[in-house]
């Protein structure tokens, strides 16, 4: 069970916290992956959604990229969760750093993983620090990117109307805890 440590409600009924804990533990309609492309899920966040979720997250990931090519930041991908706590694992595609309009790639990363979650209808998503890990995109930075994407959805008229009502952004250790609080207080 991760531990909230900021939260904020929006007038649009949107409520944004940033918790420490296990994205894979997450009881929510869907978890969003710090995904590749290709939806090979190796490592990292990938990784650790598979192991705990299991082979048949692979086995969808692979059909989608067959059926649809490979994801992007503009184009998330999803499955079915597996064994995990959610129902979705929506597989978002984040930039690596250094191949050029890094911020706006991971907003849209972000955008449009709010916007497929609204199309499955979910009222609650958790996401990682998507693409600070062996992307690597300096963590402060995209807290700063990632915090301010989800700000504007939740100050947006379509979060009123839409039912996404919970974001949690949760995080696995102390320091991008603290990355992303400072850059909360940025929001107010």
């Amino acid at each position: 069970m991760s531990t909230t440590h900021f939260s904020r409600t929006y007038p649009s009924g949107v409520t944004l916290e940033i918790a420490l804990g296990d994205l894979t533990a997450e009881s929510v309609d869907a978890i969003v992956n710090a995904a590749n492309s290709q939806l090979q899920h190796g490592g990292g966040v990938a990784g650790a959604i598979v192991r705990r979720g299991g082979a048949s997250i692979q086995a969808e990931s692979d059909a989608w990229v067959r059926a649809y090519g490979p994801a992007t930041h503009t184009r998330p991908a999803w499955t079915r969760a597996g064994s995990l706590p959610s129902r979705y694992v929506i597989h978002a595609v984040g930039p690596m750093w250094g191949e050029g309009d890094e911020d706006a790639r991971l907003a849209a990363a972000v955008q449009s993983s709010l916007e497929l979650a609204e199309n499955l209808q979910c009222a609650s998503l958790a996401m990682p620090a998507i693409s600070t890990g062996i992307f690597g995109f300096p963590r402060a930075r995209a807290a700063g990117v990632i915090l301010r994407a989800l700000d504007a959805w939740a100050s947006s008229a379509r979060a009123s109307e839409g039912s996404l009502r919970l974001v949690r952004v949760v995080l696995l250790d102390e320091a991008a805890l603290s990355d992303f609080l400072e850059a909360a207080k940025a929001l107010a």
